[in-house]
């Protein structure tokens, strides 16, 4: 049967022309809980127990620096609701063209004209911006249509691609996520009452072709729960699918389902429960350590935290009551046929955050609430300190609490790794519309910060590596070795405390980064600060695309050079 809303018109629109539509909350009738036999408290999630103290020491920097926050714009002309950092070092800002004038006005004789041709108002404002990362100011865009709740991604030459949206798009989909393939082409998956997926045709082509996936449909609720499924290409090519508390291995030019992995206990994790979660960093000399110990596949491990009881949006929507968000997380290793969840908890709650994975592979989550879920003012209690996970450490003692900012960022935030390793976080706005007022719970936010993480402690600079970037080659194609230069002024190096890493910058939304993906790379020294490294073997295990290159030296990463993989 096919869905009442079809992705079968779906127009990628290649950027600067950004062109989407996107879908609303979704609309939830007045179900009256029975708080009469369980009460409450039986409603909110079952807690994970804790860890016992870590026994594992990091080897790398030790600091007691816990980052710091720099205010770099007081207006950036729009709500960031979806955020990417181009090759061209410039991060791509844009949110909705229901929510009024922005504070970015479009081009003299450039205005907007209503795109159902019902009425003659145009529209003048900007609803995304280019921002430049050197200056901290911006350019406006022009989108043809609403990006509201869109997806996207990068296409093997560096264009974004987005996909999805609300209003005049409507039969388009919405709230789906857009993955990079192992062959430069992309698979959009999901969306409102799409449950299906399609794969993003050429430049102003349609595409024509649905593939049912009824996993989408089993994984359905009241709230829905399962939307902007979190889904990660996996080292074999196959897609890990996370919908609600479910996950597959799907075979996507087929359809096939390869494995189901057991249920993730807790609560839902996907919009509007909004957890999050991040591929973690591949590792390229872990070969043949694949637990059948039959093929040379690299393991990928999965890292899913936070969230929302299933039933959150409902109790906001009809009872203004906001609960407890998740507090456990899963890591799961999704090329071992006999996958289990490890479970373990983060300090505190977290929903409609952000999970970043950092250039020295550690993770960052940042942003969100503590009570609530997503939607127009349905989260409460910002969360305002950011968490560090570090995956190579074990037990309670890979968590770490960071320096707090003093702006929230709740529902529409986002928040992005940059070229020198710092983050750039920007957007909040929980109104259905521009909302600047003092009298709003949280106004809707243009200031843009940037946060830098503890290896970023400025005690540490010397220790910091520099490429020589000019040297670095642009273009490499899989399997090649090239070289790279580096220097640590204030320390003598050692290679076994230097590794070389490659980090695909992500579409944010929603607190979600599609196609984030962070590889350890081969390396090999050859003497006087220059070591030979290998790119990676396969799109499966690097999409085509532009890449950040890091050299990380116990454990601090440089700036980054940007560098092109192609077959």
């Amino acid at each position: 049967m096919k869905p009442k809303f079809s992705t079968a018109t779906l127009f990628p629109i290649f950027l600067l022309l950004l062109g989407t539509a996107a879908a609303r909350l979704p609309f939830i009738g007045n179900l009256l809980p029975d708080f009469s036999n369980s009460g409450l408290g039986n409603l909110l999630p079952q807690p994970v127990p804790d860890q016992p103290p870590s026994q594992t020491e990091r080897l790398d920097y030790e600091t007691a620096f816990t980052g710091d926050w720099e205010l770099i714009s007081q207006d950036c002309g729009v709500s960031a609701m979806h955020l990417a950092i181009t090759y061209q070092n410039k991060a791509v800002m844009f949110d909705s063209t229901v929510t009024g004038p922005s504070h970015a006005p479009l081009p003299p004789n450039n205005c907007r004209p209503d795109p159902t041709g019902e009425t003659n108002i145009l529209d003048c404002w900007a609803h995304a911006v280019e921002f430049d990362l050197q200056t901290y100011t911006f350019r406006p865009l022009k989108v043809l249509t609403d990006p509201w709740c869109s997806s996207g991604g990068f296409a093997a030459d560096g264009t974004l691609v987005n996909t999805g949206g609300w209003k005049d798009g409507v039969a388009a989909v919405r709230y789906a996520t857009q993955q990079i393939l192992g062959d430069g082409s992309f698979i959009v998956l999901g969306g409102r009452r799409a449950f299906n997926y399609e794969f993003v045709p050429a430049e102003k082509s349609k595409s024509t072709r649905l593939y049912d996936l009824p996993f989408l449909l089993e994984t359905t609720d009241r709230e829905e729960n399962n939307l902007y499924p979190f889904i990660h290409l996996s080292t074999d090519g196959n897609l890990f699918v996370f919908a609600n508390n479910r996950a597959i291995l799907l075979q996507p030019k087929t359809g096939v389902i390869l494995r189901e992995f057991p249920p993730l206990p807790g609560g839902s994790r996907n919009y509007p429960a909004s957890g999050m979660s991040a591929l973690l960093p591949i590792d390229l000399n872990d070969q043949n350590s694949n637990p059948t110990k039959r093929t040379t596949l690299f393991p990928a491990h999965v890292l899913i935290c936070g969230g929302a009881p299933s039933n959150s949006f409902h109790l906001a929507d009809a009872y203004k009551t906001y609960v407890p968000a998740l507090k456990s997380c899963g890591r799961i290793t999704i090329t071992d046929p006999l996958a289990q969840w490890e479970l373990e908890n983060m300090p505190a709650p977290r929903t409609i955050a952000d999970m970043l994975v950092l250039p020295n592979g550690d993770v960052l989550i940042i942003n969100g609430a503590m009570l609530g879920c997503a939607g127009w003012d349905f989260a409460r209690e910002p969360a305002l300190a950011p968490l560090l996970y570090m995956p190579a450490v074990t037990g309670s003692a890979r968590w770490r609490e960071l320096a707090s900012t003093w702006i929230p960022r709740m529902y529409h935030a986002s928040s992005a790794v940059l070229p020198d390793a710092a983050i750039l976080v920007a957007g909040s706005n929980t109104n259905p519309s521009y909302n600047f007022s003092e009298e709003a719970l949280f106004p809707t936010e243009l200031r843009v910060e940037k946060f830098r993480p503890p290896y970023l402690d400025p005690d540490m600079e010397a220790e910091r590596p520099r490429i020589d970037a000019e040297k670095v080659k642009k273009e490499v194609g899989y399997k090649e070795s090239f070289e790279v230069a580096f220097t640590v002024p204030g320390a003598v190096v050692e290679m076994t405390n230097v590794k070389v890493t490659m980090y695909a910058p992500p579409f944010t939304t929603h607190g979600y980064s599609m196609n984030q993906r962070l590889l350890v790379l081969r390396v090999e020294e050859l003497g006087m600060g220059r070591i030979m490294v290998t790119a990676p073997p396969s799109g499966d295990i690097a999409p085509p695309g532009w890449y950040m290159l890091f050299v990380v030296h116990m454990g601090l990463p440089s700036e980054a050079a940007w560098v092109r993989v192609h077959g």
